[in-house]
């Protein structure tokens, strides 16, 4: 797992942190589908410019975005010496400045909603996606269980006003 900063560290969780919610997605997740062998990912925290040049270019959307995924492919990748067959699962690309005001739109911590988006990537990159109703709910129970799991709270319900 790499991981790559290209923006302010402000409010930033420990790279350790988001390589243990990549880890904690793939391995719930992962058993399901057809991505049973290790995996490398790199995760990308950007800012809004480098989010929005890359949401532009790959999806046509001229804005920055949360998270970005850049699915990848089988491989051989050198672990601990050896060369043992493993998945590159991809790329995610994370927008601090949008997961920042996110967070506080929706009143959320804004750990947990780091965890989410990484959580999130992380399902897209194993082919989960949530193009229809049913998609989107099996994609989202499955956010659900994986944040329960590290104790953090539903992403999908509304915080109330204060």
């Amino acid at each position: 797992m790499t991981v790559q900063i290209a923006t302010s560290r402000r409010g930033i969780p420990h790279a350790r942190t988001l390589a243990l919610w990549a880890r904690a997605a793939y391995a719930d997740a992962a058993s399901a589908t057809k991505f049973p062998r290790p995996a490398a990912l790199t995760i990308r925290i950007v800012g809004a410019a480098e989010s929005r040049r890359l949401n532009r270019t790959w999806r046509g959307k001229d804005k920055p975005t949360n998270v970005l995924s850049f699915p990848g492919m089988d491989a051989a990748v050198s672990t601990a010496h050896t060369l043992q067959p493993a998945i590159i699962l991809g790329d995610l690309a994370v927008c601090a400045p949008v997961v920042r005001r996110e967070a506080r739109e929706q009143r959320k911590p804004l750990r947990a909603h780091w965890a989410h988006m990484i959580v999130h990537g992380v399902l897209h990159l194993l082919g989960y996606d949530h193009e229809d109703e049913h998609d989107a709910q099996r994609m989202e129970a499955l956010e659900v269980r994986i944040l329960a799991r590290m104790g953090i709270d539903n992403p999908y319900v509304v915080a109330l006003a204060a």
